[in-house]
């Protein structure tokens, strides 16, 4: 099916952008996506329209929600003044089409345990191996498997062995740990969703392996908190020179997540080109 999205929406920025790990490009151009117990081949078919192998019905069931198609990005980035925020203005013009996921809160928060220290190839690699071994097979529509992220029951039975083989080093204690917390009904995702982001965040932190950084990606991508700011090396970078006097966070309340992702991708891309 083909589906007309009047609104930003670049599928190589998002898959870029360091917020999903189960985004695998595909030789024809198209990116297959696995979320939850899914798995759907989108592809850019230009002319803002895109091209997916699911039914209407599935589109909008699922797959509309996870790609947050209810927010108007483009409505967004016009509030950026390029006046009073130049540099911000400029990153968002740069990486428009970067959208913020609608993500499991569970996998996201074993993913994010899984991301410290590693890059995007070598998380990716760790939670294919963990659906491998935990997860449940499946077919997707061209005939090829996937693995559904596992539930914190599956994880347990792993044993921390069973984790350690999935590459994850010194995480796994972390990973098992959450799965505990999870199984044991210690994580009220929808009391969680409600909190502030901050406190959100605060209450995540209390998970061993789960620091203030990890924390505020989890609330950003797995609870949609917009407003939520996570500052790792890059953003102390861009903070510390494009905004010594500090961030403008009322300025884009309750949408600074989004901004965040776009200063993020933008360092990133700006430091890649410096290099090459």
């Amino acid at each position: 099916m083909i589906i007309e999205i009047k609104d930003d929406m670049d599928l190589e920025k998002i898959a870029r952008s360091g917020q999903c790990f189960r985004w695998e490009a595909a030789e024809d151009g198209a990116y297959r996506i696995i979320a939850r117990d899914r798995a759907v081949y989108l592809k850019d078919a230009g002319g803002g329209c895109f091209e997916a192998d699911c039914s209407e019905e599935e589109f909008a069931a699922v797959w509309s929600d996870y790609l947050d198609l209810a927010v108007n990005y483009r409505a967004l980035r016009a509030r950026i003044d390029p006046a009073a925020d130049p540099y911000l203005a400029e990153a968002a013009e740069a990486q428009a089409g970067i959208r913020i996921l609608r993500q499991d809160p569970w996998e996201t928060l074993v993913s994010f345990i899984i991301s410290q220290n590693k890059n995007i190839p070598g998380i990716m690699r760790c939670i294919c191996l963990l659906a491998e071994a935990a997860g449940e097979r499946r077919e997707d529509s061209r005939g090829e498997e996937y693995y559904t992220f596992p539930d914190a029951e599956a994880i347990l039975a792993l044993g921390e062995d069973g984790l350690a083989a999935c590459r994850l080093g010194y995480r796994t204690g972390y990973v098992y740990g959450a799965a505990a917390a999870q199984a044991e009904g210690g994580l009220d995702w929808p009391a969680l969703a409600q909190l502030p982001a901050e406190e959100a965040a605060a209450e995540l932190t209390k998970l061993r392996g789960v620091g203030p950084k990890v924390a505020s990606c989890i609330v950003l991508f797995g609870l949609h908190r917009l407003d939520s700011f996570p500052v790792d090396v890059w953003m102390k970078r861009v903070l510390k020179e494009q905004y010594p006097e500090g961030f403008p966070f009322e300025r884009y309340a309750p949408y600074n997540g989004i901004c965040q992702q776009y200063l993020f991708a933008y360092s990133r891309s700006r430091s890649s080109r410096l290099r090459s």
